[in-house]
């Protein structure tokens, strides 16, 4: 394993510890009758979220860059396994982006700040689609730690 790799891999595995701390409420929204206990927590905690400090947010943004970039340069080397697991893992990254940036943005947006025109419900229902976006993100970056520990077993098979 290169240093590219290692990049990747320790932005993911950090990306993955943050979701799993977000899943401590987001399971409480989603996967449990819902009650105002769990929707209030979920909104102390995004609040607390949002309003970390420039350099949380900071260092979590490098991170995605990082990710990227590494993602990148291991695409470049254009072996028959960068092309199958490497390409594979972008489009999951990119999707992962995605849905970082249009999905969970807004909604935590919504959910701490809502326009005056947001009513309580609509709050609520940003909570649960935030939890859902976080739980999918999730997914994705399982998926690429997969494709990557697929690329190292058929490397050592070579």
């Amino acid at each position: 394993m290169g240093f590219r790799q290692a990049a990747l891999l320790g932005s993911i595995c950090f990306f993955l510890g943050i979701l799993f701390i977000n899943f401590n409420v987001d399971h409480q929204v989603l996967f449990l009758p819902k009650n105002d206990t769990a929707v209030q927590q979920g909104y102390a905690y995004y609040t607390t979220f949002l309003r970390a400090p420039l350099a949380v947010k900071a260092l979590m943004h490098t991170l995605m860059g990082v990710g990227l970039l590494s993602l990148v340069a291991n695409f470049t080397t254009w072996t028959e396994s960068a092309m199958f697991f490497d390409g594979t893992s972008i489009a999951l990254y990119v999707c992962s982006l995605a849905m970082y940036i249009s999905v969970a943005i807004p909604s935590i947006r919504t959910v701490v700040d809502p326009l005056p025109e947001d009513t309580p419900q609509d709050r609520e229902d940003a909570l649960g689609v935030l939890g859902a976006a976080n739980v999918i993100i999730a997914l994705l970056l399982f998926g690429i730690l997969g494709l990557q520990g697929g690329m190292e077993y058929a490397k050592a098979l070579e």
